[in-house]
């Protein structure tokens, strides 16, 4: 694969693409009532870091692909987790109920930790999970409030 993944670039491009829609339609669609500091800056971490594995590998940080077809499942586990991911945003449009934040914060989680798994990237792993645990937690976190 190389230093620059591609396919990487597309899947973070793909889940950026409805954030940035709903940020622009709906200014308060991106309000946090969860004020943990700590929280909220280990997600911000594990986000951007996801975004900057996803798309460029570190030498000696990833060891490519590690079986004959794996190209074939990243492109279609992520394929299938990513229209998941577009489909929550469609369904869940309006409201901001526990089943939207749950879906659209997991969801993304599990697309950068398979997709580290599967290229071996020990930065993109790591990142995947400080993300999701940020992430999550805040979703969660928002919903009770």
């Amino acid at each position: 694969m190389g230093w620059f993944n591609y396919y990487g670039l597309i899947a973070v491009a793909i889940i950026l693409i409805p954030n940035i829609i709903s940020a622009v339609l709906d200014k308060g669609a991106f309000e946090n009532r969860f004020n943990n500091k700590v929280i909220l800056v280990v997600e911000q971490i594990g986000r951007y870091g996801c975004m900057l594995f996803m798309i460029f590998n570190i030498p000696y940080t990833y060891f490519d692909f590690w079986f004959a077809s794996a190209l074939i499942v990243y492109l279609s586990v992520n394929g299938a987790l990513l229209a998941l991911y577009l489909l929550g945003w469609i369904i869940y449009r309006k409201g901001r109920g526990k089943a939207k934040m749950l879906w659209l914060s997991i969801t993304p989680t599990v697309i950068f930790a398979f997709s580290g798994i599967m290229v071996l990237s020990i930065t993109l792993m790591i990142c995947s999970l400080i993300f999701g645990i940020g992430h999550i937690t805040i979703s969660y976190k928002n919903i009770e409030k």
